[in-house]
């Protein structure tokens, strides 16, 4: 077509008007109406209607040139599309079969070939049910039909005809395909081998296991990690009621001493008024009246070391904790204790709690959350000597919500998206390991409630701590 156009309609037309034609006259005679170029006699308009023919000639020309460069260059991209597209089909691991409507094979990829053994120019045209298990037929059969009812076909496990027994189970997608009226005339189906995709399952299988495994272990390096931290506190905590039942212990040995030597001169035949003299020397009726004051004392210093040495157990426990009620006021104040007993410049402490507040959930969780937002704001207070905490606690509808908040520099804004995350920390190398705020928020979650922060208006930090109370009242509101 190139070679054709090499010369201009105007430049053939113009060659040929000097030359001899049937149409012209040569022979020197005029005849009527033609003059001596055989151009019929048009008068003086005549020359310029054979330039308005030349110039349109030239224009069809020019656009025939322009239509076929644009021709060329759409064919060039097209084969181009159609190079990417069949290098995008061939190196997928996934089989990829092209039907149209009436299940005849229209394109595969290689990893077909691969599973079947069947060379490429022998799928193409075949009937898609030749190419899986007879089982398989009915199943594929349906497939247009579901397509064009608007039916999604996703994971379907079909046999295909394979190769190797191990080869042939095959998940599959299907798709409709719909051709440039807008109409389904076809169906794309993508498969994996099963097997493949087992094993894929079980990889990641026991990924998951070391990533709980591994988060498991670093929860319980930041429990170890904050126990050292409040060996201190707990010791101080431990130390009062542990003095007290040792104060009443040796008050209560030396009135059984008292005791024994009264019953020991109550001889026979001593009469009442010596007897009532002796008493009174012994002062046995101010013992007898001191003594259950003194068990009671004694027992409930036990029952304090008790609590703590729960508190304790719960703190660093690794198995999974029962819901229980308690009081959530006093483990608070019995958090931050433990906390403020180990620093070296105590903050104050200020508290806006009611009395008591029962509530049923994770007591153990609970509590390390509360010990690591109260360390958290002292490290932040540690280099002031007017540091203050304030910590609130309240019920919000079926909520208990906890509030720690400090009067230090705040938290920068580009480290407020990432406080929560683990191994994060702002502390020198060695002196933090940035999990105290990441197990807070995970425990926080695990409960089914939240851990936010926020920069007050003056200055510090704020921590809220929201955790459902699953007692029988808020969980009934909550439902």
């Amino acid at each position: 077509m190139a070679g054709l156009m090499t010369r201009s309609p105007s430049s053939v037309a113009l060659g040929r008007r000097g030359e001899n034609s049937p149409g012209i006259n040569t022979s020197g005679v005029n005849s009527p109406g033609v003059n001596s170029l055989g151009v019929n006699s048009l008068g003086d308009g005549g020359d310029e209607m054979w330039i308005d023919v030349i110039q349109k000639m030239d224009e069809v020309y020019t656009e025939l040139v322009h239509s076929q460069a644009e021709l060329e260059t759409k064919n060039t991209r097209l084969e181009e599309a159609y190079a990417f597209i069949g290098s995008v089909l061939e190196s997928m691991a996934d089989v990829v079969i092209v039907c149209d409507e009436n299940g005849v094979i229209q394109q595969v990829n290689r990893a077909l070939e691969g599973l079947t053994g069947i060379a490429d120019s022998s799928l193409r045209g075949a009937a898609l049910a030749s190419i899986f298990q007879p089982e398989a037929h009915a199943e594929i059969a349906s497939f247009m039909g579901r397509l064009k009812a608007g039916e999604t076909i996703s994971q379907c496990e079909l046999s295909l005809a394979a190769r190797s027994e191990e080869l042939s189970a095959i998940s599959v997608n299907c798709s409709p395909r719909t051709g440039p009226s807008g109409r389904i005339d076809g169906m794309v189906i993508v498969g994996r081998p099963v097997g493949e995709l087992q094993r894929a399952y079980r990889e990641l299988d026991v990924a998951h296991k070391q990533l709980s495994q591994t988060q498991q272990q670093l929860l319980v390096s930041e429990k170890m990690a904050a126990l050292g931290r409040l060996v201190a506190g707990v010791a101080h905590e431990l130390n009062n009621p542990i003095s007290f039942v040792y104060g009443n212990m040796h008050a209560l040995k030396r009135y059984g001493a008292t005791i024994v030597e009264y019953l020991k001169k109550c001889a026979p035949g001593r009469s009442y008024d010596e007897m009532q003299a002796l008493r009174k020397d012994l002062k046995i009726d101010r013992l007898l009246a001191d003594i259950e004051p003194l068990v009671d004392g004694t027992l409930e210093g036990v029952e304090r070391v008790s609590d703590i040495v729960q508190d304790l157990r719960r703190f660093s426990s690794n198995q999974q904790e029962s819901e229980e009620e308690f009081d959530v006021v006093r483990l608070i104040r019995t958090a931050a204790d433990w906390v403020i007993k180990t620093q070296r410049e105590k903050p104050r402490v200020r508290f806006d709690m009611p009395d008591h507040l029962e509530m049923k959930g994770r007591k153990g969780q609970l509590h390390q959350i509360v010990v690591n937002l109260v360390q958290n704001a002292s490290d932040a207070l540690a280099a002031r000597t007017d540091g203050e905490i304030a910590i609130a606690c309240a019920r919000r509808g079926g909520d208990v919500v906890v509030t720690v908040a400090d009067n230090g520099t705040g938290i920068p804004a580009a480290h407020l998206d990432k406080i929560f995350e683990p191994f994060f920390t702002t502390k020198p190398i060695g002196t933090g390991t940035g999990l105290g705020l990441y197990v807070s928020y995970s425990m926080a979650m695990k409960q089914g409630g939240d851990l936010t922060v926020a920069n007050l208006p003056a200055s510090g930090a704020k921590f809220t701590l929201t955790i459902p109370d699953m007692t029988g009242a808020s969980a009934n509101a909550r439902g």
